[in-house]
């Protein structure tokens, strides 16, 4: 198994709006209030640009599978991260990638002079739920910022130290 992780080109932006569709149409995420119905799903190569957000894929032997980046967190405080769109299509979950791209996004924000990150994900995403808690992210209450995502129904958050 070889896998890679680099920055998003235009040229991936097809690859990567059908990994986000068939993830959240697998977890039952589809419609108003989830990130499957943002505008910049169809373009996200655009929407990923320094100095104040990152976004990634990640080729399995050449082949594009998964992705995930940061942002800052819309309608939110200006030194909070959003980690956003991470999914991996089924062949890529369980190698240890998970964890090699969310060492990445926290590092990518800690060098953009972020010094909190949120995300939002769902209940019934357990893997990637136990993933952020490995890494310190804790529950909150409530969601943050302005998202639009309002069908998701867990939110977490943690201090980025450097």
């Amino acid at each position: 198994m070889t896998y890679s992780i680099r920055k998003i080109q235009p040229a991936d932006n097809l690859k990567v709006k059908e990994i986000i569709e068939s993830v959240m149409t697998d977890f039952g995420c589809v419609g108003c209030g989830y990130s499957i119905d943002d505008p910049e799903v169809a373009a996200m190569s655009e929407h990923y640009q320094p100095p104040t957000a990152a976004f990634y894929v990640i080729e399995l032997n050449g082949v594009i599978l998964g992705c995930g980046g940061i942002a800052q967190l819309k309608g939110g405080q200006s030194h909070i991260a959003e980690l956003r769109k991470m999914y991996f299509l089924p062949e890529l979950r369980k190698l240890g990638v998970g964890s090699a791209l969310l060492k990445l996004c926290l590092k990518e924000s800690r060098s953009m002079g972020y010094r909190y990150i949120y995300l939002e994900t769902m209940d019934n995403m357990a893997a990637a739920r136990k993933l952020y808690q490995r890494f310190g992210f804790e529950d909150l209450k409530q969601p943050l910022g302005d998202t639009g995502h309002g069908s998701c129904n867990s939110w977490m958050g943690m201090e980025l130290i450097t």
